[in-house]
């Protein structure tokens, strides 16, 4: 399993490390650092501990899944088909744009977003674009996914306090695919 840590931290816990033991990788160009728990040996426990009280519900989730750091992120997208079929497409799009923006912004430093955002995948995006009947389906989706503890952004158009659609930040897919397998396809 590995951590990661901010550029402060690590240079700081760089010095304890003997060159022998260490093993560290540069995640991608922003200094997200990631470095194998053999070569945190050396470092005190105060700042192991601290990195685990400070993770929320969707940290866990995250942590669960760290060492398959091979497997697909995606980004789940979530429609109101009523919308689709009443309002012009390029708004309901939109929509969509708004709620995956908003979440990812809204997690900029989570590991999954930092990797599924980072140069060398960003041509290389993954995300499914789903749909549901209306506004309570799509309420109820934001209730069992915050229950779920999958973190999200639910969009709710102004000034007209309309919820339009969802959006979840990236996830590997095999954490998030169980609360999205009987929505359909957006098409």
């Amino acid at each position: 399993m590995a951590t990661l840590l901010s550029p402060r931290r690590f240079i700081s816990s760089l010095r304890r490390l003997t060159p022998s033991r260490s093993k560290i990788r540069v995640r991608d160009l922003s200094f997200t650092l990631r470095v194998t728990t053999r070569s945190l040996t050396q470092l005190g426990s105060s700042s192991m501990s601290q990195s685990t009280t400070e993770s929320g519900p969707d940290q866990r989730i995250d942590e669960k899944k760290a060492e398959n750091s091979d497997e697909v992120l995606v980004q789940y997208v979530v429609l109101r088909r009523d919308l689709i079929d009443t309002w012009p497409m390029g708004s309901v799009v939109t929509q969509g744009c708004h709620a995956s923006v908003s979440s990812i912004w809204s997690h900029k430093e989570d590991p999954h977003t930092l990797q599924y955002c980072s140069p060398e995948n960003i041509d290389s995006m993954h995300m499914v674009t789903l749909e549901v009947k209306g506004e309570p389906q799509i309420l109820n989706l934001s209730e069992k996914l915050k229950a779920g503890g999958i973190a999200h952004k639910l969009w709710i158009e102004q000034p007209e306090n309309i919820p339009t659609c969802l959006a979840t930040k990236p996830y590997p897919k095999s954490v998030v695919a169980l609360y999205f397998k009987k929505l359909k396809l957006c098409k």
